[in-house]
């Protein structure tokens, strides 16, 4: 075999080389996308949970101050409508109800406040120092879904594996964006 009859078998060899890599590549790419969007999941269904969690000490909460403070049933109502809402929702939703159940929970916390003897109670006191663990978990499992959203979604945006999101149609994750922890409850009268 001649020289000129191997140009065409090396060509071809080449360009496999090329189309193999390039198919290799775009696995590599979609694997990481779906690898980070499973990971930002499971971190949104630990985020659920402490949610849950939370709402379970507010009417923990609310049970152990309505001898003290008089609470209108729309809020125990509130309480059991976010429960159920926090199971199936998006990010946007957490947003959302993170920032009623804080509202609720700096009420509850102005109400211990304003009562001496809910000072001094040991189940409020148990439940506020559970409700700030729940609040440092929220927080952190909060920084680490950002995270993976941010790693997601500069994908999304650098080339080349923007072409791969364009292509499978992927969309940039929502970002979660809860206030920082009750600094000062605010006031309120009964």
């Amino acid at each position: 075999m001649a020289l000129g009859d191997l140009i065409p078998w090396i060509a071809g060899g080449i360009i496999l080389l090329v189309i193999g890599g390039l198919v290799l590549y775009f696995v590599g790419i979609y694997n990481r996308f779906f690898s980070l969007k499973n990971s930002s999941e499971a971190t949104l269904g630990q985020i659920r949970v402490a949610m849950k969690k939370r709402l379970d000490m507010i009417d923990q909460l609310l049970g152990a101050v309505k001898s003290y403070a008089t609470f209108e049933r729309e809020t125990l109502e509130k309480v059991t409508a976010m429960r159920t809402r926090v199971a199936t929702a998006d990010p946007g939703d957490l947003n959302s109800i993170e920032k009623e159940s804080r509202s609720l929970l700096g009420r509850l916390f102005a109400v211990a406040e304003a009562y001496p003897d809910l000072k001094t109670n040991t189940t409020v006191l148990t439940l506020m120092d559970s409700v700030r663990g729940v609040e440092d978990e929220i927080a952190r499992q909060r920084y680490t879904y950002n995270n993976i959203s941010q790693q997601y979604n500069t994908l999304c945006d650098v080339i080349p594996s923007n072409f791969v999101a364009r292509i499978l149609g992927l969309s940039k994750l929502q970002y979660l964006e809860f206030e920082e922890a009750i600094q000062t409850p605010p006031k309120i009268a009964f």
